[in-house]
């Protein structure tokens, strides 16, 4: 969908019988707002489908905004309410796109967020971009946001902007911790057929010529489809090659299906580094005592020495109040789901004009705030509409009756805490 509407001609109050509310999208504030302006965000996440480990948090992250923003916020004199409407992208790039033109052409909200990987991000970001409504996403590493959206460098975007880290932040964390390990320097890659996959295993921006010029041989037998059942011959490259270390990007079927198979048919490496399919404790649980040792990016973690700008918690406290709430270990989407929020609140309070979607774009291009994820701040990025945050690598690791992600290399970014040693696993 690609229809354009006329930007802000429009401005909403709720007062009485003016407005009805769609119960099971919208997450207002019980506070009632007679008279009083507001502002409409809509998000998208994929709540359902083979990404939905991304949004396992979103309930709770999204009732503790909702709370936070309970009183509204300041903006010119005014307290304008905030109301959150959410859909569900159902891990689709089709339906995303789809979800996000209804947001903008039937809630007609003001500002659009959205995470979790390329498959939501990025189509959000294009329906924003071609309705002119302000737009600011994460979860989804700066090249494929970028590159995948057809951006040119020094031109960028009018009203999309982005806060994650690159693939040149994975790859100099993986080259951390390998160098770590003391093994062959052989490593096999594991790329779907998708946005991500492609990105991480291009030949100019991707893994190939940092792994090379590091001096590690990256064995790379092609694209694979998602959700395939047979990765027969990706295992036997890697056998054949002796590759010692797997990497790559997958969604986590695909990884069960590949290890699963890899212990099968013999094969052993001593190190697993995967981004996407092992950062959440559901899938390393699902995968039994074959989980320990797993290794992954770490873009957040109840270590990482961030506070929120929006209600002062520290990331331990976001991370043991999730836990507290649902009785589920945290999950690295959490602190991402909250800066968003963050980053929306501070763009509410300094816009010039919330008339003016112009305005709001003034405003985000113009952030610079210490999140619970790192400082966000356009003016210091890699490229037009994107700013970095840290990270590093971590693994999963026996303590006790349960495994944790432990921080095992912060080469790029000391602040963050080494919590374990890296241990190989054979």
């Amino acid at each position: 969908m690609t229809t354009k509407i006329t930007p802000w001609s429009r401005r909403r109050f709720l007062a009485g019988s003016a407005l009805t509310l769609a119960a099971p999208a919208i997450l207002t504030s019980t506070r009632a707002y007679a008279a009083n302006p507001f502002i409409r965000v809509g998000h998208v996440s994929p709540r359902t489908g083979p990404l939905a480990g991304f949004a396992e948090a979103d309930d709770y992250v999204l009732g503790a905004i909702n709370q936070a923003f309970a009183a509204g916020l300041e903006n010119n004199g005014k307290t304008y309410g905030v109301e959150i409407i959410s859909k569900d992208s159902q891990s689709n790039p089709n339906r995303a796109a789809e979800v996000a033109a209804d947001l903008i052409l039937g809630d007609e909200v003001d500002l659009i967020v959205a995470a979790s990987t390329p498959d939501t991000v990025n189509p959000v970001s294009d329906q924003a971009e071609i309705n002119e409504v302000p737009c600011i996403t994460t979860d989804c590493p700066w090249q494929p946001y970028f590159f995948g959206r057809n951006g040119v460098p020094g031109e960028g975007f009018e009203n999309t902007y982005h806060f994650f880290w690159g693939l040149e932040d994975v790859i100099g964390a993986f080259l951390d911790m390998w160098d770590k390990s003391g093994v062959a320097k052989t490593v096999g890659g594991l790329f779907p057929n998708d946005a991500d996959g492609n990105a991480w295993g291009d030949a100019e921006l991707g893994l190939p010529k940092p792994l090379a010029a590091a001096g590690y041989d990256l064995v790379d037998p092609g694209r694979f489809q998602p959700l395939s059942d047979d990765f027969s011959n990706q295992i036997a490259a890697f056998k054949a090659a002796g590759c010692e270390i797997v990497t790559g990007n997958m969604i986590p079927p695909d990884f069960a299906t590949f290890w699963a198979q890899s212990a099968q048919q013999g094969f052993a490496p001593k190190v697993v580094t995967i981004g996407k399919a092992l950062l959440f404790p559901s899938v390393i649980d699902a995968l039994g005592p074959r989980g320990d040792g797993l290794t992954s990016e770490v873009w957040w973690s109840p270590n990482h020495p961030f506070t929120s700008s929006l209600t002062g918690d520290s990331s331990k406290d976001l991370a043991d109040g999730y836990t507290a709430a649902s009785g589920r270990p945290w999950t690295q989407p959490i602190g991402f789901k909250h800066a968003l929020f963050e980053v929306v609140a501070d763009v509410i309070k300094r816009a010039e004009d919330l008339e003016d979607p112009a305005a709001i774009v003034a405003a985000i291009a113009a952030t610079n705030l210490d999140t619970i994820t790192g400082t966000v701040n356009w003016a210091d990025g890699p490229i037009n509409n994107v700013t970095k945050t840290p990270l590093v690598a971590g693994q999963w690791q026996r303590d006790g009756d349960a495994l944790d992600l432990k921080i095992v290399a912060n080469a790029a970014a000391p602040d963050i805490p080494v919590t374990g040693d890296l241990k190989l696993l054979a």
